[in-house]
């Protein structure tokens, strides 16, 4: 079977992206198999995470999204990938909206085109109910304890409609994400898995940031992660909105007012070539 796809990526963290809405007479929505296939570095494309297109189940919504990361496993959401989600859509002209509606497994958000050529998304209000990233505590205090390898963590576990993990580093070059971040990912008391973010704050308006993602290892930048961050450096009285976060594949702008507002993120998407691939008959 022949796919047609276009490679993606924001700040780096990088994206096949399928159109499954059947406007170019395509429907083709990967099994996990099909998936690692397609994110696989050697024998595939190569990607962090694959997205697809498909058309909109409700009336008040454009389209729908989903997102499957390199191992296969289905997930709620993907900042970076909702910024090359709205460039996708207007590139293959399934819309001329500038601002679109998009269904995801966790809720709408709102990804815009703006005239700099970078997305603005709205990313949905944060959470922070334990029972709600999910979370295993007795608690849902901004710092918790969190015990990896013999050492005492100190996390701040926020939703952005998928369950991330942050702590403060003193030097995040020096992080040990890859450590760390396998462990924390698959910590007994995060019974979906969570993102492990590694966050050295630089100023009041500044941080730095590393992410273990769950299901992609550490990549160059996350965007949920990115919002994650901010949220917890916020709610710690360690930063105040606006905050530029620098990965190691670019900068991000993200605004949050606090209390019940949504995070707005702000960056580039970038298409890097589109094609066609054949996918091995015995994947299934």
């Amino acid at each position: 079977m022949k796919i047609e796809f276009s490679k993606m990526h924001g700040l780096g963290n990088d994206f096949v992206v399928l159109d499954a809405t059947g406007h170019s007479g395509q429907r083709f929505v990967p099994s996990a198999a099909q998936a690692r296939f397609l994110a696989d570095r050697h024998f595939g494309i190569g990607c962090d995470q694959i997205l697809v297109v498909e058309a909109a189940t409700r009336p008040d919504t454009d389209f729908r999204y989903r997102i499957f990361n390199a191992d296969g496993s289905e997930v709620e959401q993907c900042g970076n990938g909702a910024r090359c989600f709205v460039c996708f859509v207007h590139e293959q002209g399934l819309t001329a909206k500038r601002a679109i509606r998009v269904e995801t497994r966790c809720g709408i958000i709102t990804p815009r085109l703006e005239d700099t050529g970078e997305v603005s998304v709205d990313m949905g209000v944060p959470r922070f109910r334990a029972a709600e990233i999910p979370f295993e505590s007795a608690s849902d205090d901004v710092i918790q304890p969190l015990d990896v390898a013999g050492e005492a963590l100190a996390i701040s576990v926020v939703s952005m409609g998928n369950p991330h993990a942050v702590q403060v580093v003193a030097e995040v070059d020096a992080a040990p994400v890859a450590a760390l971040g396998p462990l924390i990912e698959n910590h007994p008391r995060f019974p979906r898995r969570v993102n492990a973010g590694f966050m050295q704050v630089v100023g009041r308006h500044a941080i730095r940031l590393r992410v273990w993602e769950r299901g992609a290892g550490e990549t160059l930048a996350c965007g949920t992660g990115a919002c994650a961050a901010v949220v917890a450096g916020i709610r710690r009285g360690l930063l105040d909105s606006p905050v530029r976060v620098t990965t190691r594949g670019g900068d991000l702008s993200i605004v949050w007012a606090g209390a019940d507002m949504p995070v707005i993120m702000t960056g580039p998407a970038v298409t890097v070539f589109t094609g066609t691939i054949e996918l091995p008959e015995d994947l299934k």
